[in-house]
């Protein structure tokens, strides 16, 4: 005779068994995260945090004013080299150079030729122009100009390299202090689930990742902005012997080329 379900005895039944804390486990790795993780910093916890906002705010304002100051120089480069040589007038020359931005390299490096070159004219005669002939006079001048805004240029690419270098092992030693306060906490609790251990060790991480966030950005932008300073100091050397040339001889030499006459 077969019995009714509903008369089967309850030792056959499937037990279920409940899970001790999983109501309580599942609201607790519902609040783990990133405000859980700042709602809990100590004092080590908050210098690190501050410092990597601090240079991930330095590396993203250098990177934006870099990008900027590079672009303007590429943009007039060509045009500053090009309109001072074919002007046939020196004074024209020199007035459009004083016309440039206070950022533009070339005119400024152009300007301390020229002034070295009348300073020296004019002084003939006296001990200057006895101890230094025109050419090293002028040479002296555009090393000068050229070692000044090459330095300009590196304006931010300390506090990029710092900050590539650095971010991850500040990431770091808030995961290390945080993992280890976590693990304070589970002992005192006595609880040492992979639920009660995954979520403060997971919350400690996040600084790891917030430096490699804040590192990345400054190396890629360190690397491109090397690169490209590279490029415009390879310029300065070259426009700044053409100019030497130009006021030391009277007139600019090329390489297989002539001399140009002098400008009147």
């Amino acid at each position: 005779m077969q019995q009714d379900a509903s008369q089967t005895p309850a030792a056959a039944q499937p037990a279920v068994v409940p899970v001790p804390g999983g109501g309580n486990n599942a609201a607790a790795m519902s609040q783990m995260g990133f405000h859980d993780l700042i709602y809990n910093f100590d004092a080590l916890g908050w210098i690190v945090f501050v410092t990597l906002c601090v240079m991930s705010l330095a590396s993203i304002y250098f990177i934006v004013a870099n990008f900027l100051r590079n672009a303007m120089i590429r943009a007039r480069m060509e045009k500053v080299i090009g309109t001072f040589w074919d002007t046939p007038s020196a004074q024209d020359a020199v007035r459009f150079l004083e016309d440039q931005p206070k950022g533009e390299p070339f005119s400024k490096i152009a300007l301390d030729a020229a002034q070295a070159a009348a300073h020296h004219q004019r002084n003939e005669g006296s001990r200057l122009v006895e101890a230094l002939n025109r050419s090293e006079f002028i040479d002296r001048a555009l090393r000068q100009a050229v070692a000044r805004e090459s330095l300009r240029l590196e304006g931010g690419m300390t506090v990029l390299a710092t900050v590539g270098s650095s971010a991850p092992f500040v990431g770091l030693l808030g995961t290390v202090w945080g993992i280890y306060h976590a693990l304070i906490k589970i002992a005192a609790s006595g609880n040492a689930s992979m639920e009660a251990v995954a979520g403060p060790v997971g919350e400690a991480l996040i600084m790891t990742a917030f430096g490699l966030f804040v590192a990345i950005p400054a190396v890629l932008a360190y690397n491109f902005y090397v690169r490209n300073n590279r490029v415009i100091y390879a310029r300065f050397d070259e426009f700044a012997h053409d100019l030497h040339d130009f006021f030391a001889t009277g007139s600019r030499v090329e390489a297989g080329v002539a001399p140009v006459a002098a400008r009147k």
